[in-house]
């Protein structure tokens, strides 16, 4: 794989599919900006006063239009900024071009393969020799994961010089990853220690990332502070209410989410009752071999089947490629017929498996994602404001609750909202500050 990064005319460093694409992409990011109320108030609070001043920021994040206002944002407060996607497919070309000719480093483009996907995700972790990031935005938790593969890798260098065996495993993905680790080992040793020694932390914007931190913090090997900005409730809560779906934690439905659903009206049937009769199949559990191949050879002729989790392994597309005799048919870009040799009847899988909202269409909309990605930047103010007081342990840490209602009140001017502020009688009589929070901490909707 030949690819070779380009600067722009400023000097900085990119790779995307067409920078002439850039004018288009900054009339769209001038039109989502009317609707990120959040991220335009964060600019106007927080920008006068550059806190991001010398901090170098990697973000790991669908690299979509709104993303490229959480960019700007970004470095509006002061951050240098080199970006990634986090799904071969998600990429909006013309965002990309933009923010690459105007304000950051950027390496992605729509429909990459995974070898240049984890080559894009290396060069926004490449910081030259000083050592990286300061903070990690990610998505998913695949920026997180290169570093943390790369310190084992290089710890077990040191004690042995044994370098990782891309062989050693049978996930494909995998290997690439362990090729590019064994390959940076031979070029710096300690790539990867010079990150973690330089990171403040990561804030993570999705269920599947949240799920690998907190795997990692229990057993004991998160090499650094974490935010969960998932579980604020000002992302849940509206992505929940604006995204195809209500969310699954885990795949499992509880009984008071079937009870809901009864009363609503609605079947709860498992996916067998329906294989031969259901016209469309999403999955959205954010786990594993929910759709596998059994499955799909039992449903009808041309049934949809697509996932709106994070990860492409809730649907077994290995399972469907290696079918024998399996033929496989693109009607267009990310839209695939398979046809199993024994009916020579098909189902149509989406976005190969992984996120179609993003790989066929544009994700969510862009108040929406104001409000998510007003969490993001608020989550990484106070990783940066706290890096030196010791406040965050290598942990993982929902943002502070009088924080999830600043991200609120950011968007209430948009909204139309005004709202009487407490007396200080009245704060008391209530038992909570006049600033906020107005809520327990336990509370969540």
């Amino acid at each position: 794989m030949a690819l070779s990064v380009e600067k722009s005319a400023s000097g900085r460093e990119f790779k995307v599919k067409d920078l002439s694409q850039a004018d288009f992409g900054r009339l769209e990011i001038e039109l989502a900006e009317v609707e990120m109320p959040g991220l335009m108030a964060c600019r106007a609070e927080f920008g006068p006063s550059q806190p991001f001043k010398g901090a170098k920021i990697t973000g790991s994040l669908h690299m979509t239009i709104q993303t490229a206002v959480l960019i700007e944002t970004l470095t509006a407060l002061g951050a240098e900024v080199r970006w990634c996607s986090c799904n071969i497919f998600s990429t909006q070309d013309h965002a990309a071009a933009a923010i690459a000719r105007d304000s950051a480093s950027v390496f992605a483009w729509k429909g990459e393969t995974l070898q240049e996907y984890w080559w894009c995700t290396e060069k926004a972790l490449d910081w030259g020799p000083g050592g990286g990031p300061d903070l990690i935005v990610d998505d998913g938790g695949d920026a997180t994961l290169l570093i943390h593969e790369g310190v084992k890798a290089e710890e077990i260098y040191e004690k042995t010089g044994k370098l990782p065996d891309p062989a050693s495993t049978d996930n494909a993905e995998f290997q690439i990853v362990l090729t590019i680790i064994r390959d940076g080992l031979k070029a710096d040793p300690k790539k990867y220690h010079k990150m973690k020694e330089r990171l403040v932390g990561v804030s993570e914007e999705t269920t599947t990332g949240v799920k690998r931190l907190y795997q990692m913090q229990e057993n004991g090997t998160l090499l650094f502070p974490a935010i969960n900005v998932n579980d604020s409730v000002t992302k849940s809560k509206f992505d929940n209410l604006y995204g195809c779906r209500h969310s699954l934690p885990d795949g499992l439905m509880r009984a008071t989410d079937v009870m809901i659903a009864l009363m609503e009206g609605l079947q709860v049937l498992t996916l067998e009752d329906v294989l031969s009769d259901a016209d469309i199949f999403v999955t959205t559990t954010g786990n594993k071999d929910i759709i596998m191949v059994d499955h799909m050879k039992k449903m009808k002729n041309n049934a949809i089947v697509c996932n709106i989790g994070h990860f492409d392994n809730e649907i077994d597309m290995l399972g469907l490629e290696t079918y024998p005799g399996v033929k496989r048919i693109t009607i267009k870009p990310q839209t695939d017929r398979w046809v199993f040799p024994e009916t020579n009847s098909g189902i149509i899988v989406l976005a190969e498996g992984r996120l179609m909202n993003l790989g066929c269409a544009t994700g969510h909309p862009s108040f929406v994602m104001s409000c998510s990605f007003t969490n993001q930047v608020i989550a990484q103010l106070e990783l940066w404001k706290e890096k030196s007081t010791g406040k965050y342990e290598k942990k993982v840490y929902v943002l502070p609750k009088h924080l999830d209602e600043k991200v609120a009140a950011l968007h209430l001017g948009k909204l139309g909202a005004k709202l009487t502020r407490l007396t200080k009688e009245q704060a008391d009589y209530i038992s909570v500050s006049a600033d906020g929070p107005y809520k327990p901490l336990h509370y969540r909707y």
